[in-house]
């Protein structure tokens, strides 16, 4: 890539205005704040109407591969440019009462620039570059930062206002008007490519006991845990996907029955395995019956949901807490 900064930028603003998955176009972000600017990492979020809840986000360079911070309002830097609505430049981050130390993190931060996402006025997410060198980072820098944010804000609200229009409220996986069009999409993109996909099928069990004992507010809080607890172990090119009620579908391209199997297996036990903490304290215990299919080849997004659903069912059936492999398609 050319690095004179304004090529660049040209460049992405170009990249930007094709069309392409909302994470697509944030990594394209994240990968070009590496180049214009000198840090080691790169981060992208944005949020919801209410300005609260992340409904997508993209990181680059190191530590892309470990658990992300998450972004809430007020807290941390990226949560303090969220709440003012201003870029904020960092030399030394430890010595920073707004910076919040993780563990988890998997690189270092010295020093940050962090810019807002303006759209009306409003901060819509937050873009991010850290260094491991204090004050590596200078005036000109936030400049730059401010810059790229701003000229990354028009595609980027249009792709989050599209998201939100197909986004569950409450738990911010997709609803079900985006199931059987992205499926469709994926299986056309497998044939031409030769890929595999899988589809798992989701359901919290006894969840009726939740909401029948602990109300309706307590189930809405279960699902949140639930849901971020299943995108912490997925991919980002995984699609989440809440088909109704307590039955979430998983759209996971590129995978073959094995991987889709072990994925199933991995969000099982980080449900089953860990109570739901509440608001208030209460601790909830909650199970998921999983069933997964892979595309036979032919079928179609239908047979396909179908068939995970079937297995589901089977899981179910077999004594909950449990993962169903689906039997053979029957198109192929």
């Amino acid at each position: 890539m050319d690095r004179d900064p304004i090529a660049v930028l040209l460049s992405l603003v170009e990249a930007l205005s094709q069309e392409a998955l909302l994470e697509e176009h944030l990594a394209a972000v994240t990968n070009v704040a590496l180049v214009v600017l000198p840090g080691d990492h790169a981060s992208i979020r944005l949020v919801d109407d209410s300005g609260d809840e992340l409904v997508a986000s993209a990181r680059s360079g190191a530590g892309s591969d470990h658990p992300s911070v998450p972004l809430r309002k007020g807290v941390g830097i990226a949560g303090w440019v969220l709440e003012q609505g201003r870029a904020a430049l960092v030399m030394d981050a430890h010595g920073d009462p707004r910076f919040l130390a993780s563990t988890e993190q998997g690189f270092a931060i010295r020093s940050i620039v962090a810019a807002p996402l303006l759209h009306h006025g409003r901060a819509i997410g937050v873009l991010s570059v850290s260094s491991a060198k204090a004050g590596a980072f200078s005036g000109s820098h936030e400049t730059m930062a401010r810059l790229l944010a701003a000229c990354s804000v028009p595609a980027l609200e249009r792709a989050r206002l599209a998201r939100l229009a197909v986004t569950d409220d409450l738990t911010l996986a997709h609803n079900d008007r985006y199931l059987l069009p992205r499926l469709s999409e994926e299986l056309q993109r497998a044939r031409a490519e030769g890929r595999a996909v899988s589809v798992a099928m989701i359901d919290l069990d006894h969840f009726k006991r939740v909401n029948d004992t602990l109300g309706h507010a307590c189930g809405d809080a279960v699902l949140r845990i639930f849901a971020d607890r299943v995108r912490e172990g997925t991919r980002r090119s995984d699609v989440f996907v809440r088909r109704g009620g307590e039955e979430f579908v998983l759209l996971l391209p590129t995978t073959h029955m094995p991987q889709a199997l072990a994925l199933a297996e991995r969000i099982r036990r980080a449900i089953g395995g860990v109570p739901f903490v509440l608001a208030d304290g209460s601790r909830v215990m909650q199970t998921v019956s999983v069933g997964v299919a892979c595309w036979d080849g032919a079928e179609t997004a239908e047979d396909l949901v179908h068939r995970a659903d079937v297995a589901m069912y089977e899981a179910k059936k077999g004594g909950r807490n449990r993962v169903e492999a689906a039997g053979a398609g029957s198109s192929g």
